[in-house]
């Protein structure tokens, strides 16, 4: 069965007729066979989103917090065919793949709780008898762009505060996992949003520059939400910029994780395990530095790479930790950064295997700055140890990047923690915690190359509305002339 697009609340093929294949990454079998939506399929997506605004921003708080909800249960009734899609598509695990819908449902949840908190204010003004009033209103069509890597929690945080704020929203799917973000408008849709008010595009990967093109550039939309990588996200700003258009960027990171001298050892082994190969190192705060104070490194490396080393990888649908990556080439270039660091005296400690697209947790100790794995985003199963003498050489180290999303700290001094916790530059950092969390009523996002704006809660709020000054005032007030 082909996966069709999503628009005005009805099946559509691509008007182009084409369709393209997405290859599941383990097996090489064909996942979903989608269509190719074109830049006329996607300016028909706006049409009908702009067209069921009016309609949408009109209904009340409540009722959009009953379709959230729905969505929300009808999200977690069709759990296990998310999953299968997930793995099939991205090559995951099937923990992973249920761990995004548990969250994406939440997401939905925390959007409805949100949607009587679009408030404003009254503001004292100057002239007698004025009653000023700053005022919070739907922004217009929004253009969610979702990556594949937590494809049911990004797709659905794309679109879930969009629609809470009364906007009405266009998803752009992921070419990798196309069939996984269709679902994600079907829930929404058969929870009873109006006809348009949300749309589901897919295309083909060599389409997919001018669909997004179009779409940013289309007068409609409003607002532009995208997560992905940094060279991508740099585009989009470009776009929005020229299109004087709000976006909120959550790209590519380099979370550090600082392990001091007096650190819980077993919590920190813990917590830079889960960090770093949770979904097999494919997300945004992956845990990709692993700075250690030399006073606890010893023991603490060989307690890592052991740990490391008893995680099993192989197929997504057995009980292994670690499953495919999204393609053979990400695989690949897991190869290339271990080659690099060995030849410029990297050890490694753990792992450093492949298996077509399957890599096995790997730990690289002894990693200098000359090395592509200490500064370049790896998004997979290979991880650097870097060792330095002091907490203050740890945080210096923690900030040489042009990244700043996500970072962690393992401390048994709380106010050292806070004090050093300050002095990293990231938009999020979790102190005897990984760098690997989410919840949905948080302000998630990052700062520098990581991106700019929040997702999440009343942060979002702010994103996804325009804040408008509104007066009544007597009509008959003197002028001066």
């Amino acid at each position: 069965m082909t996966t069709q697009l999503l628009i005005a609340g009805e099946d559509r093929r691509a008007s182009s007729g084409k369709t393209f294949e997405r290859i599941n990454p383990y097996d090489n079998s064909i996942a979903t066979t989608a269509a190719a939506g074109t830049v006329e399929d996607a300016l028909a997506a706006v049409a009908a989103a702009k067209a069921a605004l009016p309609k949408w921003a009109a209904t009340g708080p409540h009722e959009r917090r009953a379709v959230l909800l729905r969505a929300a249960d009808l999200m977690e009734a069709r759990s296990a065919e998310f999953i299968a899609a997930t793995i099939a598509e991205t090559g995951t695990t099937g923990s992973w793949a249920g761990f995004n819908v548990a969250i994406a449902a939440k997401m939905l949840r925390e959007a409805a709780a949100m949607t009587t908190q679009v408030s404003g204010e009254i503001i004292p003004g100057e002239k007698p008898g004025m009653l000023a009033m700053a005022l919070r209103q739907p922004a217009g069509v929004c253009l969610g762009i979702a990556p594949w890597n937590a494809a049911v929690i990004l797709g659905t945080r794309a679109v879930a505060m969009p629609l809470a704020c009364g906007n009405t929203v266009v998803l752009k799917a992921s070419e990798m996992c196309p069939r996984t973000h269709r679902m994600i408008g079907e829930v929404l849709a058969e929870a009873g949003l109006p006809n348009g008010a949300i749309n589901v595009v897919t295309n083909a990967p060599e389409d997919a520059a001018a669909v997004v093109e179009a779409i940013i550039r289309a007068p409609e939309v409003r607002r532009v939400n995208f997560t992905g990588s940094t060279g991508v996200g740099r585009i989009i700003a470009r776009l929005c910029a020229e299109e004087l258009k709000p976006s909120l960027l959550e790209l590519g990171g380099k979370a550090p994780f600082i392990v001091l001298d007096d650190a819980d050892l077993d919590g920190a082994v813990n917590g830079a395990i889960f960090g770093a190969f949770m979904n097999m190192g494919q997300i945004c705060m992956s845990t990709e530095r692993i700075i250690v104070t030399e006073g606890i490194a010893d023991r603490f490396v060989a307690a890592l790479a052991k740990k490391a080393a008893s995680l099993p990888a192989g197929d997504p649908t057995g009980p292994n930790v670690l499953g495919a990556l999204v393609t053979r080439a990400a695989a690949e270039k897991m190869e290339d950064l271990i080659a690099d660091a060995v030849s410029k005296g990297g050890t490694v400690l753990a792992g450093g295997q492949r298996d077509g697209a399957v890599v096995t947790a790997t730990i690289i100790d002894g990693v200098t700055p000359e090395m592509r794995i200490y500064s370049e985003e790896s998004f997979g199963p290979v991880k650097p140890i870097i060792r330095v003498k002091d907490a203050e050489a740890a945080i210096a180290v923690a900030n040489d990047t042009e990244y700043g999303l996500s970072a962690a700290l393992y401390t048994s001094n709380v106010k050292s923690g806070l004090d050093l916790a300050a002095q990293i530059r990231s938009g999020i950092c979790h102190i005897n915690g990984p760098t690997v969390a989410d919840e949905p009523q948080m302000p998630f996002g990052g700062i520098n190359a990581s991106g700019w704006g929040r997702f999440g809660g009343r942060a979002a709020i702010d994103e996804f509305t325009d804040l408008r000054w509104v007066t009544l005032e007597e009509p008959g007030q003197g002028y001066p002339f």
